[in-house]
């Protein structure tokens, strides 16, 4: 009788007795001739040296994950060199600009104090000037009011002198004058 059991054929025969006996093959059955073939394959994994060679290509990876560990710790150790160096370049920056605000604070206090004083020199001389502006013009005034005198009493003097003096006076005075240029 066959029975059918995972896609295969197996031939059963009733042994004397009722019971089913399984076909075996040299005195193995299944179960046997499967762990024959697994003997055989690891015999044969070992005889190429499959474990070794698997050793190997594992080490090979294993070293080549040690390389890229290495560069990655390389690159890290670069990139926080990098980050060390520009946050002194950013604090140098900060330093920079900090001092460049503090010059330049200075120098806008210097141009106001400097402005200031061109102000005061400036508000000074024009005084000066409109002091001597007026003191120039005070003169004047003086010197045409004098001047104004001086021909006032001269118009005086002489209406005065035309009102007491006849000719023969003044031919008198003429006389007397050219004798005083005469001796001298």
């Amino acid at each position: 009788m066959a029975n059918v059991e995972h896609g295969a054929t197996v031939a059963r025969t009733e042994a004397p007795g009722g019971a089913e006996h399984e076909a075996t093959a040299l005195g193995f059955g299944p179960g046997g001739w499967v762990a024959i073939a697994m003997l055989l394959v690891f015999a044969l994994a070992i005889w190429k040296k499959v474990p070794s060679a698997i050793g190997k290509a594992l080490d090979k990876k294993i070293a080549a994950i040690r390389d890229q560990l290495d560069e990655a710790k390389a690159l890290r150790e670069e990139a926080e060199e990098l980050k060390r160096e520009y946050q002194v370049k950013a604090a140098d920056a900060d330093n920079q600009a900090a001092a460049m605000i503090e010059r330049a604070k200075g120098e806008a206090e210097r141009i106001v104090a400097k402005a200031e004083e061109d102000a005061k020199a400036l508000v000074e001389r024009r005084k000066a000037m409109a002091e001597a502006k007026i003191a120039a013009e005070e003169r004047a005034a003086i010197d045409e009011l004098r001047a104004t005198a001086a021909r006032a009493a001269t118009a005086a003097a002489a209406k005065l002198i035309a009102e007491r003096n006849d000719a023969a006076m003044d031919k008198a005075l003429v006389d007397e004058a050219i004798a005083g240029l005469g001796k001298a």
